[in-house]
């Protein structure tokens, strides 16, 4: 009998705590939706409209400092060269010669050159044993002319990360005279060149040619065309 009151007193109190749970429950939520409400002030709402932005991160990137050499001020361009000159029918000798130019712009220039080569021996001369076509002073050769020129690619070159060159790839075309075999022949020449300036005084130049004139040495009257390649060096002032 006494068990049996135990258990009814405790289904009793387990009951009473269930309900003040459901009754506290309502009670609770609405107390935070009310506190959700609740009104901002002023004050908060100034503060909140002060505040810094939010700090943007810049990437940092470390720009390549480039060396850029500048043609110097000067338009008058003067220097020497060294190569190869294949004389048609005589073979290939070097030559050597000196170059002036005259820069009207950045693309048009002006450029005279003196050049001189020796002729070697012709297949007949060396098949024929003592024949001799030309004595030792007419197998000099001497040509000069005055050509138009023009820069097609003006840019740079770079040698590595830290340098760059100004360079131009050029045209060029014009008019002189050769002298030969004891002739003075009217020549015309026409070729390319590719130039890079170290500095802004020097110029490097790669270059080749043709010169072409009227010959009847060998029997028969034909254009000669005679190659050139130079390599050689100008200094502007």
């Amino acid at each position: 009998m006494e068990s049996r009151a135990r258990v009814l007193l405790l289904s009793a109190l387990l009951l009473g705590l269930t309900g003040c749970a459901s009754l506290h429950w309502p009670w609770s939520r609405d107390r935070d939706n009310a506190a959700a409400e609740e009104p901002v002030s002023a004050a908060e709402e100034e503060a909140a409209a002060n505040a810094p932005p939010p700090k943007v991160i810049e990437p940092v990137v470390e720009r390549r400092k480039v060396k850029v050499n500048k043609i110097d001020a000067e338009n008058i361009e003067l220097g020497g060269y060294y190569g190869a000159l294949s004389i048609e029918d005589f073979g290939t000798n070097p030559v050597y010669g000196i170059r002036a130019a005259y820069h009207v712009t950045e693309d048009i220039f002006f450029e005279a050159n003196f050049g001189r080569s020796r002729a070697g021996r012709t297949s007949f001369e060396t098949l024929g044993g003592n024949v001799q076509l030309l004595t030792d002073a007419e197998r000099r050769f001497t040509y000069y002319n005055l050509s138009l020129g023009y820069n097609l690619l003006p840019g740079e070159v770079y040698i590595g990360r830290n340098l760059a060159m100004n360079s131009a790839l050029y045209v060029l075309g014009g008019i002189g005279s050769t002298k030969f075999a004891g002739d003075q022949r009217f020549s015309v020449n026409f070729g390319a060149g590719y130039r890079v300036l170290p500095t802004d005084w020097l110029a490097i130049h790669v270059d080749v040619q043709d010169v072409v004139f009227q010959s009847d040495l060998l029997g028969r009257d034909k254009l000669t065309n005679n190659f050139a390649a130079h390599l050689g060096a100008t200094v502007f002032f």
